[in-house]
């Protein structure tokens, strides 16, 4: 079945991917099953970050995925097929010069940040057994918490207001497009893609990592996702290592 078959809306909930797993689990939900969320107060970002969003204003999103005939080492070529769908979205309406994607899971306009992306995965022994990709875009929100970082919305960019759930399902479709090129087999075109879309990259940035901040420029990723710079050296970096000090 494709992306977006079932799409349920939900009132409010603690997390989307909480619930999805529950489904999932309780043999209710099957690949391409999307759930999106009105409110969601207990949102999961990546390494134990919350994902906070007003109620009711933007594209909070769980969706169900068995990629059974993937090699399971292909889990960044995953996560690059999911953050260029939200790119292929944001970038509809915001523009493709300014939307980027920040490595590993973020999407940007320019300087600021969009959306982010958190996918859990669940094996069986070296088998895929599902995914769950939860994605967080900032549709109608103009108003954010002072700890946010440097936040935007799609409101805030053009002026307009939007259908956040119609959003959503338009997302699916992207979803559906990205994921068909996943597993016919381009996982290779993907990543060149994310690599073009990379934020900042041929840039001088500057990254923590401990307690050391430093200087280099961003060159890309690997298929296995880790980020090259390069400064005095060729450096590779994998998920959790640094951090950007933006």
């Amino acid at each position: 079945m494709s992306i977006g078959h079932s799409f349920i809306e939900l009132g409010s909930v603690d997390s989307t991917n909480n619930y999805a797993m529950a489904q999932v689990h309780a043999g209710m939900a099957s690949h391409g099953a999307m759930f999106f969320a009105h409110d969601q107060w207990a949102g999961k970002g990546q390494r134990g970050k919350r994902w906070t969003s007003t109620p009711g204003e933007n594209i909070i999103l769980s969706t169900v995925l068995e990629p059974a005939n993937l090699p399971i080492i292909q889990q960044f070529a995953l996560s690059a097929a999911v953050a260029l769908a939200c790119h292929d979205l944001f970038s509809r309406y915001a523009g493709a010069a300014d939307t980027a994607i920040k490595w590993p899971n973020d999407l940007y306009w320019r300087d600021r940040k969009a959306g982010g992306i958190l996918i859990e995965n669940s094996f069986k022994g070296d088998q895929w057994a599902y995914a769950i990709a939860g994605t967080g875009i900032n549709i109608n929100q103009t108003l954010f918490p002072e700890t946010a970082r440097n936040p935007v919305s799609l409101r805030q960019i053009t002026g307009q207001s939007f259908d956040a759930p119609a959003l959503a399902r338009e997302l699916g479709t992207f979803l559906e497009l990205r994921y068909q090129e996943l597993i016919q087999g381009n996982a290779g075109d993907l990543l060149r893609q994310y690599n073009d879309r990379l934020y900042r990259r041929d840039q001088p940035v500057r990254l923590k990592k401990d307690q050391a901040v430093f200087s280099t420029v961003v060159k890309g990723v690997t298929p296995t996702g880790e980020l090259i710079t390069q400064d005095v050296l060729e450096r590779h970096f994998s998920f959790g290592e640094v951090e950007w000090v933006l």
